[in-house]
């Protein structure tokens, strides 16, 4: 599964609604509300979350992902030493990261990109995309029917 930075993961885009997904992946294997009421479909075969944000028509915004073949580049990312996967992006231009840790996971976040590569014991383990926000302060929605 292909990463598109700025856009989604695979064939989902940022912006598209629940039917518009389930069209694509059929039914969620859970479905279920968060404390702000956005609506999360998981995908267990995909090893995916999908974030619909109430507060946005309940348009998807966000991803998180673990599947081993998820590629970001044409490198694949999930299983891989942190510094091996740096060093990938770094060669495409991708350097700046904030990172927290937290117990044994550290989180390398890129703003530019809004994604995030979570590592435990220095392997990656999880990559999180969300939906950009332009520069009039408004999600950059991807997907257009």
């Amino acid at each position: 599964m292909k990463i598109n930075l700025k856009n989604g993961i695979d064939k989902l885009l940022f912006g598209m609604k629940q039917n518009d997904v389930i069209a694509l992946y059929g039914k969620p294997n859970r479905n279920y509300k968060d404390e702000d009421d956005n609506v999360i479909f998981a995908y267990n075969a995909l090893k995916m979350r999908l974030t619909f944000y109430q507060e946005e028509d309940l348009k998807l915004g966000y991803i998180v992902a673990s599947s081993a073949d998820l590629e970001l580049f044409g490198n694949t990312i999930i299983g891989k030493k942190i510094t091996e996967v740096k060093k990938e992006l770094a060669a495409k231009g991708i350097i700046k990261y904030n990172q927290e840790d937290f117990d044994t996971f550290e989180n390398y976040f890129n703003e530019d990109n809004w994604f995030i590569l979570q590592t435990e014991f220095d392997e990656v383990v999880k990559f999180e995309i969300g939906a950009i926000i332009n520069a009039k302060d408004e999600f950059d929605w991807k997907f257009k029917k």
